[in-house]
C-alpha cells in the first residue's frame, strides 16, 4: 500500500507515557514510524510491541473528525457486525448506522410488506467514496486492522537487532510470537470481511497486488501457525513470562484476562484457526474433512481456565472509554439515550428461564418511525445488569454482556474465548454424528455463563434440533464478540430469499407498535465487502490483482 497512507491520515500520535495506570506500559512513539533509538533497547521494543496492539491497532484511528458516537475498534468497527447480524439497530445516521442494516423487505403477520427504499447493497456502494469516509462502513475495520498489521511489521523488523537480557533467544521469540499472533488476527478480520485485500509483511512498504479473501485467510493461518511454532521453540518459560507480562497492560491481566502460559497462548491460536475455517465457508458446504479439522483445533483450543485477550477500561487510560469504547457500552442504558437498540430477533433466541436474559435485559418499548422496518423494540440492555445473580469467579455476568457504570467491570473479548471454542466443538461434533456429545458442550457454555437452563444433552434431540440449539446459543453467548455476522453469512441468512436466504418466524415490532411473531425478513446483504475507496482510489489495483468489488 502507498506506505499505508490512507490508513494513517487519522491515526493518533502515540505519545502516551503516563496515560495508562502503569506508566511504562504505553510509553511509545508512533508505531508506524518508530524511532530506532527508542526501540533499540529491550524496554523500547516491548513498549512498541504493546503500543502497536493496544493503541496503534485498536485505538489508532482518529474518530473525532468523523462524527463518531464512540471510540476504539471495538465500537467503530465491530458495531457493524452486530448491526448486520440483526442483534442491534440504531436511529442515528452517524456512520450510516440507521440504514446499513435494513433488509430489503419485511412481511408482517397481517401480510403487510414493508419495503426498504434504500437497499443495503446500493447504500453501501453509494457511501464507498473518499469524500464520505464518516458514513463509509467499509473504511473502519480496514483502517484499524492494517494499522495493527503495520505496527507488528515494524516490531518484527526491529526486534532481531535488540540486545535482550536473560535468555535472549526466548525473549526475542516471545516478541516474535506476539507479533505473528496479532498479524494473524488482523488478516483473519480482513479476510473474513472483505472480498479482497492486501498481504504486506514489510513495515511501511508498498504493494498494490490485491488478493481474494481466501488468500488473506491463508496468510492468517500461516502467521498463526508460525506464532505457535515460535512459542513451541521457547526454551525459558521464565523469560517468556517476564516479557509477556510486560506486553499485556496490568489492568487487562484481571478477570478472564491474564498472562497465558505457552500452552494457553497456543490454545488461543488454535481457536482462531478453527474460526478461520468456520467463518469463511457456508455451513452447507462444510465437508467431513472440514469438520474434522475444526474438531482437531478446538480439542486443543481455549479451555475454561485459560486466560484470553480482553479489553476493558480502568477509568484513566485512553484505551477504551467507559461509555463509548465498545458496542455493548453504546447499547446499554435507556432507549432514549443509547446509540444502539436491542433487536427483537436477538431476544427471541433466548429460551424461557435463561438467567442471562433476566440479568441483562429489561422491558422498555421504543418505536422508531424514522428508520422503520426492524428498528423498534420492547427491550433494552441494562447497564450493570439487574442484580438477579451476583457475578462470581472468572465467568462473572459482566463478562457475558455489558456493564458500563462501574470502572473495569465489563470485559470485552478481543479474540477467541472458551465459549466460542466450546460451541465450535459442539457444532463439529454434531455434524460428525456425535450429537449428544456435542450438546454436552452447549451445556458447558450455559453453565459457564450462568444461564440456569436444564441440560439438553441426554434429551434425545435430533441432529437438526441440536444444530438449532447451537445456532441460538451462539447468538446469545457470543453477543458483542465480533462473530455474529460471520454466523449470519455462513448460515445463509443474509442472502436474498430467492437464493435460500432470509428469515421466517421472526419477531418484529412495527413503528406503530403492532407485534408480529411470524414475520418474514429478506435481508439481501453483501456477504463480503468491497475494498474501501480510501484504499482503492489512492492505491489502485496493479497488474494481476484480484477484483476489489464483490460481484455478488
Amino acid at each position: 500500500m502507498k506506505k499505508y497512507k490512507i490508513l494513517w491520515i487519522g491515526v493518533i500520535t502515540l505519545l502516551l507515557s503516563g496515560s495508562f495506570s502503569c506508566q511504562k506500559q504505553l510509553n511509545v512513539l508512533n508505531p508506524n514510524s518508530p524511532t530506532p533509538a527508542v526501540t533499540a533497547s529491550e524496554p523500547g521494543i516491548i513498549d512498541l510491541a504493546l503500543g502497536s496492539v493496544y493503541t496503534g491497532g485498536f485505538n489508532g484511528v482518529n474518530l473525532s473528525p468523523l462524527n463518531a458516537l464512540g471510540d476504539s475498534y471495538f465500537f467503530a468497527a465491530e458495531c457493524y457486525h452486530e448491526l448486520l447480524a440483526d442483534n442491534i439497530s440504531s436511529q442515528n445516521a452517524n456512520q450510516n448506522y440507521n440504514v446499513i442494516n435494513l433488509p430489503d423487505y419485511v412481511i408482517l403477520d397481517d401480510g403487510t410488506k414493508l419495503v426498504n427504499q434504500s437497499p443495503h447493497k446500493t447504500n453501501v456502494r453509494i457511501n464507498n467514496t473518499r469524500d464520505k469516509r464518516s458514513s463509509n462502513a467499509l473504511y473502519y475495520e480496514w483502517a484499524y486492522m492494517y494499522a495493527l498489521n503495520n505496527g507488528m511489521n515494524n516490531v518484527l523488523s526491529l526486534a532481531p537487532g535488540v540486545s535482550f537480557g536473560g535468555d535472549a533467544p526466548s525473549r526475542l521469540k516471545t516478541i516474535q510470537a506476539w507479533a505473528y499472533f496479532w498479524k494473524g488476527f488482523a488478516y483473519s478480520r480482513i479476510g473474513s470481511l472483505y472480498y479482497s485485500g492486501l498481504i504486506n509483511n514489510t513495515g511501511n512498504a508498498t504493494t498494490n497486488t490485491y488478493v481474494l479473501h481466501d488468500a488473506i485467510i491463508a496468510e492468517s493461518n500461516r502467521l498463526l501457525n508460525l506464532s505457535a511454532t515460535t512459542l513451541a521453540s521457547i526454551s525459558s518459560t521464565t523469560d517468556y513470562t517476564t516479557v509477556l507480562t510486560q506486553l499485556i497492560p496490568a489492568f487487562l491481566q484481571t478477570g478472564n484476562g491474564g498472562v497465558p502460559s505457552v500452552t494457553a497462548f497456543t490454545h488461543n491460536i488454535n481457536t482462531l484457526l478453527a474460526r478461520n475455517i468456520l467463518a469463511n465457508k457456508a455451513q452447507s458446504a462444510m465437508t467431513t474433512s472440514d469438520w474434522t479439522a475444526v474438531l482437531n483445533l478446538v480439542n486443543a483450543g481455549i479451555t475454561s481456565t485459560d486466560p484470553v485477550f480482553i479489553a476493558k477500561t480502568n477509568g484513566t487510560s485512553p484505551f477504551i472509554s467507559l461509555t463509548g469504547g465498545s458496542t455493548a457500552a453504546t447499547t446499554a442504558g435507556s432507549n432514549s439515550s443509547s446509540n444502539f437498540k436491542i433487536s427483537e430477533r436477538l431476544i427471541q433466541e433466548y429460551y424461557t428461564g435463561d438467567q442471562r436474559l433476566a440479568e441483562n435485559f429489561s422491558s422498555q418499548t421504543y418505536l422508531n418511525s424514522v428508520g422503520g422496518l426492524l428498528s423498534s423494540t420492547r427491550w433494552k440492555l441494562v447497564s450493570g445488569g439487574n442484580a438477579i445473580k451476583a457475578p462470581t469467579g472468572a465467568n462473572a455476568l459482566s463478562y457475558v454482556l455489558a456493564d458500563n457504570t462501574t470502572v473495569g467491570n465489563y470485559q470485552l473479548t478481543i479474540a477467541g474465548s472458551y465459549e466460542e471454542n466450546e460451541l465450535m466443538k459442539a457444532e463439529a461434533l454434531v455434524e460428525t454424528g456425535q450429537t449428544d456429545v456435542g450438546l454436552a458442550s452447549v451445556d458447558n457454555v450455559r453453565k459457564f455463563q450462568g444461564a440456569g437452563l436444564a441440560p439438553v444433552s441426554g434429551t434425545g434431540l435430533t441432529q437438526a434440533q441440536a444444530l438449532e440449539q447451537i445456532r441460538r446459543e451462539r447468538r446469545v453467548a457470543l453477543i458483542f464478540r465480533g462473530t455474529a455476522f460471520y454466523d449470519a453469512r455462513r448460515l445463509g441468512i443474509i442472502y436474498d430469499i430467492t437464493k435460500g436466504g432470509g428469515r421466517t418466524g421472526a419477531v418484529v415490532l412495527s413503528s406503530s407498535g403492532v407485534l408480529s411473531t411470524n414475520a418474514t425478513i429478506n435481508y439481501d446483504f453483501f456477504d463480503y465487502w468491497d475494498v474501501p475507496a480510501d484504499e482503492a482510489v489512492i492505491n489502485p489495483p496493479g497488474s494481476g490483482s484480484a477484483p476489489i468489488l464483490n460481484p455478488n
